[in-house]
């Protein structure tokens, strides 16, 4: 609980068996409920978030979008929380993310790494296709992030029916992102993090998933 709203952090994993329980070992006291999405799992990851406290949710549907989506749906704070499983969000972030959401009446807040960014995130090829993405959003959509493809994010769970999310891919951040800064009467902010190096093997994959989030820009925007 903080301030009066209840607090949900909802985590999509897939293999973050490592991950998880480091992300899970230092959650603030304030957090109510743990959300870990099993997304077709094939270690210990849902058993150990399990034996942590938190409660899985099991979805097949593959994909990061999928696992947000049910994420979000089986998630029952006033406040959301979203960051992936293997621990390079700061969890000790989230009290001082939640003091300017809820001081500042705002309704959306995503989480800037490129202040402070772990090496192997700092690479020239994640940089370069950051920024290139970073411009086809502001081309297309009208607003400017320093990072629109930060995974943490913090937002009012009231605002949920009202956000249009098609993909269940890596595009799902970015798609957020666009939904909730240009949905009508919201108030949304970009705010630093300091990110670090993660827990476990990558799952991203910077040619494929990088060239599908940059066509997914102009799909989304021109309706194809």
């Amino acid at each position: 609980m903080h301030k009066g709203h209840t607090v949900s952090v909802v985590i999509p994993c897939y293999n973050e068996e490592e991950g998880v329980r480091v992300t899970l070992a230092d959650m603030p006291a304030l957090v109510d409920e743990i959300v870990v999405v099993d997304n077709n799992c094939s270690d210990c990851t849902a058993q150990v978030a399990a034996d942590m406290g938190a409660r899985v949710v099991k979805e097949p549907k593959p994909g990061y979008g999928a696992a947000l989506k049910a994420g979000f749906s089986a998630a029952t704070g006033d406040l959301i929380v979203a960051m992936d499983g293997d621990a390079t969000y700061p969890r000790a972030f989230i009290p001082v993310l939640l003091d300017v959401m809820v001081d500042e009446n705002i309704d959306f807040i995503t989480c800037d790494r490129t202040g402070h960014k772990a090496e192997e995130a700092n690479s020239f090829l994640r940089v370069l296709g950051n920024f290139i993405l970073n411009v086809a959003m502001w081309a297309l959509y009208g607003f400017w992030l320093k990072d629109s493809q930060s995974g943490m994010w913090v937002f009012r769970r009231s605002i949920l029916p009202q956000l249009k999310l098609s993909s269940d891919g890596m595009s799902f951040s970015e798609e957020l992102k666009i939904e909730a800064f240009r949905l009508k009467g919201a108030k949304a902010r970009e705010l630093p993090i300091y990110y670090r190096e993660r827990v476990g093997v990558s799952k991203l994959n910077l040619w494929h998933d990088g060239f599908a989030n940059l066509i997914f820009l102009f799909k989304k925007r021109f309706g194809a």
